[in-house]
């Protein structure tokens, strides 16, 4: 009978020291191993960058230290006192780091300032969430070898529907690399409003950016060039690549009110939608187009949308450019018109080395699988996701559930989406695994470059509802895309999320605390 309450002792124990040796950080890393003792972080600590190959990275931990704890590091070459020292060394993985902490100092290792990048953030979270009331923070000493299971770790923002401006969008990019997420999909035009000058163009944005989905006549609101190129470069500093994406031919009303000679119609429902594919000049205005996105996003990358033509394409049924296009080309149904303007377009970006990209209507447009990215958004529709690869298309899985981050997420919301009830919580964010994908769909495929979490913003009139939308759930993606499923589990994750949530308080970040202790913003 003694050793019942032995086992009892024994397993209290063992879940104490379990949950003291889970490792805080978030994405959960491939190896973490806790060491013991504390690294003491102070103003006297060094940040050693012998290379100037490391400077951008140890210039931008001072930043951050600065920011998030108030702590003023200084780079230098080399010092005798324990310090945070940044070594470049050769590997095949260039977002791979090691991470190896001690009283004595704290190295980090890598092949690429990316990897560097990962490793400091890896450090940065946890010096934010360490305690401490002395000069300096006393941070736990962790050795941790890591690198991401995804190579795209997306997030995308819908501000055609709703504009938010540059300083949200750089809070948002804080968040992204801080949890390491390297994507921003930047859904600049749809039909409420244009959002990027483009100069060749200037009643684009002075005509086409009035309005927003909840009101029409709101003043223009819309990123100049030099905005523009100031967001990509601050993400470009966090390793985070921006993609913008200029729907075509679908998509385009805000277009059309500034230009409507290019126009080819809508629907009663959806007005002036389409561009007009009959005419030749349409094809170059919007090339046009692509060339100044082109230069202003260096990602060489852009996303022309593709999706729900046929919401506005019942014109081009009596259009004559469109006909007598038919006629020429032998097309002989409005889908087949659709795939030759969308041809015609992702030539324009080949030309100009731009990878094409689009939602995953545009898998059946016959584009060439090397310079094409299919991003698979229906769920419902599994065959278009086997169908990208099997013709050899590169895939980013955005599935509307749960990666549509405009579908509520706890069934207490009362505005926002649902798909046939069904929402998307979390625990389905953090849970969704491409290996798990049912059968023909090979979720194990090269071809699948990583995951991405959507954010429409049909539902979203304010700052705070958008945040409330985003976070805690921006977090679980990242480390879905982020740790191996095998690493991965909820419930430690929930417990790492609570150290989290106080950090985007700090920020002025409004979320969703669960159990739900927050109220839902109305819009």
């Amino acid at each position: 009978m003694r050793t019942l309450p032995l086992l009892l002792a024994f397993l209290m124990f063992s879940r104490i020291v379990s949950a003291q040796s889970l490792c805080p950080i978030i994405p959960m890393p491939a190896q973490a191993e806790k060491t013991g003792g504390d690294f003491y972080l102070t103003d006297e600590t060094p940040l050693i960058a012998a290379s100037p190959a490391v400077l951008p990275e140890a210039q931008v931990l001072q930043k951050q230290l600065l920011k998030f704890t108030g702590i003023r590091v200084a780079v230098q070459p080399k010092s005798n006192r324990p310090a945070i020292t940044l070594r470049l060394e050769k590997g095949n993985n260039p977002a791979a780091y090691t991470l190896e902490m001690s009283a004595k100092g704290v190295t980090v290792t890598a092949a690429s300032g990316e990897g560097l990048a990962y490793g400091l953030t890896s450090f940065l979270q946890l010096a934010r969430k360490a305690q401490g009331k002395e000069s300096g923070i006393r941070v736990p000493c962790w050795n941790i070898q890591d690198a991401p299971l995804y190579q795209w770790r997306g997030f995308m923002l819908d501000e055609s529907r709703q504009f938010f401006g540059k300083a949200e969008v750089k809070k948002i990019l804080d968040e992204m690399a801080f949890y390491k997420l390297n994507r921003f999909h930047w859904h600049l035009t749809d039909e409420p409003g244009w959002r990027m000058e483009i100069k060749q163009y200037p009643r684009l944005t002075l005509v086409g950016g009035i309005g927003n989905y909840h009101n029409a006549d709101a003043p223009a609101t819309y990123y100049t060039q030099d905005e523009i190129e100031e967001v990509v470069a601050y993400a470009s500093e966090r390793h985070i690549t921006v993609i913008p994406e200029i729907d075509m031919p679908g998509h385009a009303t805000a277009a059309n009110r500034a230009y409507p000679q290019f126009s080819g119609g809508g629907s009663a429902k959806h007005p002036e939608f389409t561009f007009n594919p009959g005419k030749e000049e349409t094809y170059q205005y919007l090339t046009n187009i692509l060339k100044e996105v082109n230069v202003l996003f260096p990602s060489g990358m852009i996303h022309i949308g593709g999706d729900e033509v046929s919401f506005g394409s019942e014109k081009w049924k009596t259009d004559p450019a469109v006909q007598q296009l038919m006629q020429k080309e032998k097309l002989f149904t409005l889908e087949q018109v659709e795939h030759y303007f969308i041809k015609r377009m992702a030539d324009s970006l080949i030309q100009l080395n731009s990878m094409v990209l689009g939602w995953d209507e545009v898998t059946a447009a016959a584009l060439p699988a090397k310079q094409t990215m299919v991003f698979w958004w229906r769920h419902d529709k599994p065959q278009q996701l086997k169908d990208a690869i099997d013709k050899g298309y590169k895939v980013v899985l955005c599935p509307r559930i749960p990666f549509y981050f405009d579908f509520v997420q706890d069934s207490s919301n009362l505005v926002g989406r649902r798909w046939s009830g069904a929402f998307a919580p979390l625990k389905s964010v953090y849970n969704f695994s491409a290996a798990a994908l049912p059968a023909p769909i090979n979720g194990k495929s090269p071809l699948i470059e990583g995951i991405q979490a959507n954010l429409w913003t049909e539902t979203v009139s304010s700052t705070q509802r958008m945040h409330y939308l985003t976070f805690p759930r921006l977090i679980a993606l990242a480390e879905a895309a982020w740790t191996h499923p095998e690493k991965k589990n909820f419930e430690q994750f929930e417990k790492r999320l609570k150290d989290a949530l106080p950090l985007l308080k700090q920020q002025g970040i409004y979320y969703l605390d669960t159990p739900v202790k927050t109220p839902e913003p109305i819009r």
